[in-house]
């Protein structure tokens, strides 16, 4: 085998290495990072999200659930953590590049995952209902923006 073969073969495994040690400290490192970045404090942190945090922590019954359980897919676990990780990401790079819109908006797919995640909650209630209608169209205040004793816009 020539010495660039090897050379290259070493960096192969050392980005290897590298990779797996990433993984292993997301997956494990500082106490909890993975479960405290599923928290409705998390979330907050960045004052993007602070107004839909105050309107959460004020709506009532489902204040007792985190952000991901309603904004994240929860089928199963992998589709959970790739979304995660592109909504996650989205957020940081908009920060970061100033672009981040006054009027944070849901995004079609976002109502897609929020109508999934209602039935899958509420399955013995919305049995017997269309299913096909937007939750939100009838509970209104449970949108961030209406909840609480005042509608917004």
């Amino acid at each position: 085998m020539g010495d660039e073969k090897r050379r290259g073969l070493r960096i192969i495994l050392l980005a290897g290495a590298v990779a797996v040690a990433v993984g292993l400290f997301v997956a494990l490192g500082p106490p909890q990072l993975l479960a405290k970045s599923e928290t409705p404090e998390f979330c907050a942190s960045c004052h993007i999200h602070e107004a839909h945090y105050e309107a959460w922590f004020h709506q009532g019954a489902h204040r007792r659930k985190a952000c991901v359980d309603c904004h994240l897919p929860n089928d199963n676990m992998p589709e959970h953590y790739v979304w995660k990780s592109i909504d996650g990401m989205k957020d940081v790079v908009l920060f970061n590049a100033g672009r981040v819109p006054d009027d944070i908006r849901i995004t079609e797919h976002g109502r897609e995952v929020v109508q999934r995640n209602c039935i899958r909650c509420h399955e013995d209630t919305v049995e017997m209902i269309n299913q096909e209608r937007n939750c939100t169209d009838c509970h209104r205040r449970i949108m961030h923006k209406r909840s609480g004793a005042i509608e917004t816009k």
